[in-house]
C-alpha cells in the first residue's frame, strides 16, 4: 500500500485556514479530581472563544448538557456528535488532517495507548480516529505505530519537532529506535527533517510532549520554552543551532517564558504558554493566574501583529495535566472542497 508521502499528501501547519477545530467535551470526573466543575466550565469558554473565529465539531455522550454549558454559540458555529470517549484529550487521541494538492484531506490515525499505559482504559479514544473518518468522510490511513498529537509538531512544510524520551519510549512502540522513527514520520507526515529536542515541564505526564516544550510559529520560527530554575532552554536552543548550521536552514528562535513551577494540592502542574491553540485569525493562550501571563502574550502579540491573541483561563484545566493545544486538534479548510 502506497505511503500518504508517496500519494502526495502533507502535512499542513497548524498556522494555515482550518476548516473546523474538534474538540472532546470533559465527563471523566478522575482526571481532574475535585476540579472537574472549575475545569468544564474553563473548557466551556475554551470553546466559546474557538466559536469567535471558527466552527468547531465536538464528541459528546450528553448533547443537552454540552449546550447549556457552551455559553449559547452561535448555532451554525457547533455540531454536536455523539461519539464515546474515555476522556478529552482529543490532540493525542484524534486524528490528523492531511492535505493533497488534488484530492479531497485525508486522516492519519496513529495507535494510542494513553501515554506508555498510564491511564486505562483507552479503547473508546483509540476509535475516535475512525470515528471521525465516517463523520467526514475522509480517507483514513491506520498506522500501527503509537505516535500522539503532542508529541510532534510540524511547520507544514517538511520540518518536525519532537522529544526522543517521547517516541521512543518503549512503553509505547517495541523496536522503535530513531531510524525508525524518522522513517515513519517521513513516510506518514511527508517530514523531510526531524529535529530532536530534550526536556519536561514539572508535572508532565507524557513523558516529554514537544507542545510543552517548543512550537512552530512560521516555516522556520520556533518558540522555546524558557522554564525558570532549568537549562532546558539553553540546551534546546543549542540544538536548534547545530541543526540549522548542519543543515545549512536559517532559524529564529524566540524566547517564551513560562510561569512558576505550580504545586497545588500536592500535585505539579505543567504550566506552559507553549499550549496555545491557533485559530483562524487568532491565537488562543493559556494563562495559569500568574504575573508571566501578561508577558508571554505580549511576545506571541509581538510575533503575530496580525493576529488577535486571547488569552484562555486555565489554572483549573492544568489539573488534568494539558492545556488547550492538548484539549483540541485541527482541521485544515481544504482547496479543494
Amino acid at each position: 500500500m502506497n505511503s500518504p508521502r508517496e500519494l502526495g499528501y502533507r502535512w499542513p501547519a497548524e498556522w494555515e485556514p482550518h476548516r473546523a477545530t474538534w474538540l472532546s467535551w470533559p465527563h471523566q470526573h478522575e482526571t481532574w479530581p475535585n476540579h472537574f466543575k472549575q475545569a468544564e466550565q474553563q473548557f466551556a469558554n475554551f470553546a466559546h472563544q474557538l466559536t469567535r473565529f471558527e466552527d468547531i465539531e465536538v464528541l459528546v455522550s450528553d448533547v443537552s448538557r454540552v449546550s447549556a454549558q457552551c455559553l449559547a454559540p452561535p448555532s451554525d458555529r457547533i455540531r454536536h456528535h455523539e461519539v464515546e470517549t474515555n476522556d478529552a484529550w482529543i490532540r493525542d487521541y484524534g486524528p490528523i488532517f492531511l492535505s493533497h494538492p488534488t484530492a479531497p484531506p485525508a486522516l492519519v490515525d496513529f495507535r494510542y495507548n494513553a501515554w506508555g499505559e498510564k491511564y486505562p482504559p483507552y479503547d473508546l479514544d483509540q476509535q475516535v480516529g475512525e470515528a471521525i473518518a465516517l463523520l467526514t468522510s475522509r480517507h483514513r490511513f491506520a498506522i500501527n505505530r503509537i505516535i500522539e498529537g503532542g508529541a510532534i509538531d510540524g511547520n507544514g512544510a517538511g520540518t518536525i519537532l519532537s522529544t526522543r524520551r517521547c517516541l521512543l519510549d518503549r512503553h509505547r512502540n517495541d523496536e522503535f529506535d530513531l531510524a525508525a522513527a524518522e522513517s515513519c514520520l517521513r513516510n506518514v507526515l511527508a517530514a523531510d527533517h526531524v529535529i530532536w529536542l530534550e526536556g519536561e515541564i514539572p508535572g508532565d505526564d507524557t513523558d516529554g510532549h514537544i507542545d510543552q516544550i517548543a512550537r512552530f510559529i512560521a516555516s522556520h520560527v520556533i518558540v522555546l520554552t524558557d522554564l525558570p530554575g532549568s537549562n532546558m532552554f539553553d540546551e534546546n536552543r543549542a540544538r536548534l543551532l547545530s541543526w540549522s548550521a548542519r543543515h545549512s536552514q536559517s532559524l529564529e528562535i524566540v524566547r517564551l517564558t513560562a510561569p512558576e513551577p505550580q504545586l497545588r494540592d500536592q500535585i505539579w502542574l505543567p504550566a506552559t504558554y507553549a499550549n496555545f491553540c491557533f485559530v483562524n485569525g487568532g491565537l488562543l493562550v493559556p494563562t495559569f493566574d500568574s504575573p508571566k501571563d501578561d508577558v508571554a502574550c505580549d511576545t506571541l502579540q509581538d510575533c503575530f501583529p496580525d493576529r488577535e491573541i486571547v488569552p484562555i483561563p486555565a489554572a483549573e484545566l492544568i489539573f488534568g495535566l494539558g492545556a488547550v493545544h492538548c484539549l483540541s486538534q485541527q482541521e485544515p479548510r481544504s482547496k479543494n472542497e
